[in-house]
């Protein structure tokens, strides 16, 4: 098929155009110079004369909690102009079939464990991440109402849970959970400090799929569309606490130092675990184990960090 991916330079979208079957496709990743998404007009111009078959949009301005907290207007405006735009934007041209990206940070914070896709717009919302959330919320609700109302179109919403892996961002302004603890416990590790603090007692829980996994199940939904429900999540079936994570990474890179826990910290949903029922029933499942997503994912944060000290020595 002649697939458009938006983000295709984000984290999913390079794993997505690394997976063995981008390359039984016509797959267009244009750049956001190349096509700007908070620009209606520039991409009703793309999408008309590309004539996708199918619509993978993966791109949106993403963070964790310090970013989402510091920058809530961009991340409700950014997100919300790029769901709003590349969606209408296909309904115009005629695109069949588009999947759209979600994320579980659209359950509400008082949603039962695990997350059931009918408990979307159940209740109110983690204020840590709001914003992001009602922009992914309107995007997953748009492409129902098109479908609905257009049933030659079919628009579709893959929820994730928590990401991390290869092309992930390390930044601590930005990054999330896992690579902002493999940043600091090899930080630990290279300067010999003996203690790494954790935000807030660790003893919350996430849910995290290595990208590469989430990649192959995108294509799993690319090759069963027809099959594939309007909504459905795409998780590994059980989580850790944020103790059990710092554990786990301090264990791969082979640090052997202690924990400290600032509770004045915030930490955001005390329980973040989908329902991966429907996911069963699709029959896909993610395969990497922790360790090893977290082994792959630290050897290429230290092949960024070599390559960083040697353009700067």
């Amino acid at each position: 098929m002649k697939i458009l991916l938006t983000g295709g330079n984000g984290m999913v979208g390079r794993n997505i155009r690394d997976h063995a079957l981008a390359q039984t496709h016509e797959l267009f990743a244009p750049r956001s110079a190349e096509l700007d998404l908070t620009n209606m007009a520039a991409t009703e111009d793309v999408i008309a004369a590309l004539k996708p078959e199918l619509i993978i949009h993966a791109a949106g301005r993403v963070g964790g909690i310090q970013a989402n907290m510091a920058h809530p207007v961009e991340f409700l405006v950014e997100n919300l102009d790029m769901g709003r735009n590349i969606v209408m934007a296909a309904r115009k041209a005629g695109v069949p079939k588009l999947i759209n990206i979600g994320s579980s940070c659209m359950y509400p914070r008082a949603a039962p464990n695990p997350l059931e896709e009918t408990a979307i717009l159940s209740g109110e919302l983690e204020p840590t991440n709001e914003g992001y959330a009602l922009a992914k919320v309107v995007t997953a609700r748009l492409c129902d109402y098109v479908s609905r109302s257009t049933p030659e179109l079919a628009y579709k919403t893959l929820i994730p849970c928590n990401i991390f892996g290869v092309h992930d961002k390390f930044d601590p302004a930005v990054s999330h959970l896992l690579p902002a603890i493999i940043r600091k416990i090899d930080e630990a590790r290279q300067s010999g400090a003996d203690s790494v603090e954790i935000w807030g007692t660790g003893e919350a829980r996430r849910e995290f799929m290595f990208a590469s996994d989430l990649a192959d199940g995108i294509w799993a939904a690319v090759t069963g569309f027809n099959q594939l429900p309007g909504m459905m999540n795409m998780g590994v079936g059980q989580d850790h606490s944020v103790n059990d994570y710092y554990a786990a990474v301090a264990r791969v890179i082979g640090w052997q130092g202690t924990f400290t826990h600032d509770s004045s910290k915030p930490v955001g949903m005390k329980q973040k675990l989908v329902s991966v029922d429907l996911q069963r029933q699709f029959g896909w499942m993610p395969s990497t184990s922790l360790d090893d997503a977290i082994a792959q994912t630290y050897s290429h944060f230290r092949a960024l960090s070599t390559a960083a000290e040697e353009t700067s020595s």
